[in-house]
């Protein structure tokens, strides 16, 4: 019972940061998995982590696009370079020791950190459309986020939203929508993967997903009120990663006997 309230906990904080700023709520997926839920194989983690992030970013992308908030060609281009890479990186993931995929895990989560605080503040065309010169762009990011999400296991939300915005020059509110493309079809290519391996517990990815929708929910309905303040919201969350990474990065060499 208790795990079952942690999964709910879980993916609910989960989904309703996916649906506020369309990235980060899917890096916390496999480290609430391991520490809050108990999850014990951290390969189990990132398999079933990527499914549930799947699932609420699919939810929460029916809601940002029922408020149009979604470039629908230019999210589709990124997506479909990012699946060829997602499924590359989810074979080598697997293949690496899980306690130093977790390692490598938290120096991301501090990489995206980093990036979160430069894209404050940023503006952007919201009329912007895919085009010859955008086109290539779009393909290069999405193939690079897509490699980087399927290696860890993570919807990679919070590369995909500035790989957009850098790409295209599209708004931050247009961007978190579009990302939640990107990130469904990262997560359903790294979750079958996984789950060729045996590697997903679906019962816990069920409950997590149950979670993720009501907190999906909220998130995007706040999401477009607070669109003026994402920037703010954004450093928060940026803060609560840097935290995470240095716990992970503390109980991981703790698992390695480093410390």
């Amino acid at each position: 019972m208790m795990q079952i309230l942690l999964g709910l906990l879980a993916g609910g904080a989960v989904g309703f940061t996916l649906g506020l700023v369309g990235g980060g709520g899917s890096i916390l997926a496999v480290p609430l998995m391991v520490y809050l839920v108990g999850v014990r194989d951290p390969h189990v983690a990132i398999g079933t982590s990527a499914l549930a992030v799947a699932a609420n970013a699919f939810i929460g992308l029916a809601g940002h696009a029922r408020k149009r908030n979604v470039k629908w060609r230019c999210a589709a281009t990124f997506a479909l370079a990012g699946v060829v890479g997602a499924w590359f990186g989810a074979m080598l993931g697997k293949s690496m020791d899980g306690q130093k995929l977790l390692a490598l895990f938290a120096l991301l989560m501090l990489v995206v950190a980093g990036l979160m605080f430069r894209s404050r503040g940023r503006e952007g065309d919201p009329t912007v459309v895919l085009n010859r010169g955008n086109a290539p762009k779009l393909l290069g990011a999405g193939a690079a986020t897509g490699l980087l999400s399927g290696f860890f296991g993570i919807g990679g939300g919070f590369l995909v939203v500035p790989g957009l915005i850098a790409s295209t020059g599209m708004p931050i509110l247009f961007a978190v929508g579009s990302s939640l493309v990107a990130v469904t079809a990262f997560g359903l290519t790294t979750a079958l993967s996984y789950a060729t391996s045996g590697l997903i517990d679906w019962p816990l990815a069920g409950i997590f997903v149950c979670g993720g929708a009501v907190g999906s929910f909220f998130g995007t309905r706040i999401a477009t009120r607070l669109a003026d303040r994402k920037g703010a919201l954004s450093m928060v969350l940026a803060v609560l990663i840097v935290g995470v990474a240095l716990y992970m990065l503390y109980r991981t060499a703790s698992e390695l006997g480093l410390i």
